[in-house]
């Protein structure tokens, strides 16, 4: 007995050694920082250190800024997720029946992930400059040009450059995620019906819901995201369209006000928890019969 309990006692510090420098990693990067911004978010200030409790929550809650940018960031996402999604499942549908030059039509999505962010920046404000080439276009047909980045079209911009920038590698998810489908499955399916459409609903979108709940989850990430590619195409101040809760938090850390900025993050972590576990229970109801 004694024998196998030192046995035991030595795995457990194997494993415990294998363990350590990756939950050391975890709790000085990840854990301790979590900590902090929690105990910002309930003291009026980092210094004297008074407790307040949920105080910080209401200010932000009611704080006419952090209104406009989450609004702003919501609005976005709601429109760019959905978007990215069915776009790019639209893309790999088509290059998965092997169509000609389906590898170069594949290389040139994926093309917008080399380049780096300054250059697409410099290239889209050549295009949505006032005199830029989007708004000569528009004169031709006679249409007034609009300042694109001070109105609210702002978001368009921005939602263009997005979908550019994200639609190549979800459509490879994609196309990886249709190669996994059993081939058995759809002859069955095939025999019962000659419906491409309820081929689609009822056999690919099921065994699709993983990669589609992956995908949302991604491109819901990289929607909140945005704060690079707006700062570097309008700066710390945008139009109000543009103004986001990346810029709310940059301005707030700049003023070294922790308080907001800990609360603010806390509550867009809760948000997105929130709605990523609300797909995680979309995934499971559409998904589970094709785990069965």
């Amino acid at each position: 007995m004694k024998k196998n309990r030192k046995r035991k006692w030595k795995h457990r510090v194997k494993i415990g050694s294998f363990l350590a420098p990756s939950f050391l990693g975890v709790s000085v990067f990840y854990l301790v920082p979590f900590l902090v911004v929690v105990f910002y978010s309930m003291v009026d200030n980092p210094v004297s250190a008074n407790f307040v409790f949920l105080k910080n929550f209401i200010d932000i809650i009611g704080n006419k800024a952090f209104q406009l940018a989450a609004w702003n960031t919501f609005k976005f996402s709601f429109v760019a997720v959905p978007l990215a999604v069915v776009i790019s499942l639209l893309m790999a549908l088509l290059l998965d029946k092997k169509i000609p030059f389906a590898d170069k039509f594949r290389t040139a999505y994926l093309s917008p992930m080399m380049v780096p962010v300054a250059s697409v920046i410099l290239v889209f404000q050549v295009l949505f400059n006032y005199n830029g080439f989007v708004n000569v276009f528009l004169s031709w047909f006679g249409l007034d040009a609009i300042d694109w980045f001070k109105s609210d079209f702002a978001p368009i911009v921005v939602l263009i450059l997005f979908l550019w920038k994200n639609l190549g590698y979800n459509m490879i998810l994609f196309l990886a995620a249709l190669g996994t489908i059993p081939r058995e499955s759809m002859e069955v399916a095939l025999l019962d019906t000659t419906s491409v459409w309820k081929l689609f609903i009822h056999i690919k979108i099921r065994y699709l819901s993983p990669t589609i709940l992956f995908v949302a989850i991604m491109s819901l990430i990289s929607s909140f995201k945005t704060f690079r590619e707006v700062y570097l195409l309008t700066g710390d101040y945008p139009y109000d369209s543009l103004y986001t809760l990346q810029h709310f938090m940059n301005n707030m850390f700049r003023q070294l006000d922790y308080q907001k900025l800990s609360s603010a993050a806390i509550l867009m972590a809760i948000v997105m928890i929130i709605i990523i576990g609300f797909l995680y229970l979309v995934e499971n109801h559409f998904g589970k019969d094709m785990e069965e």
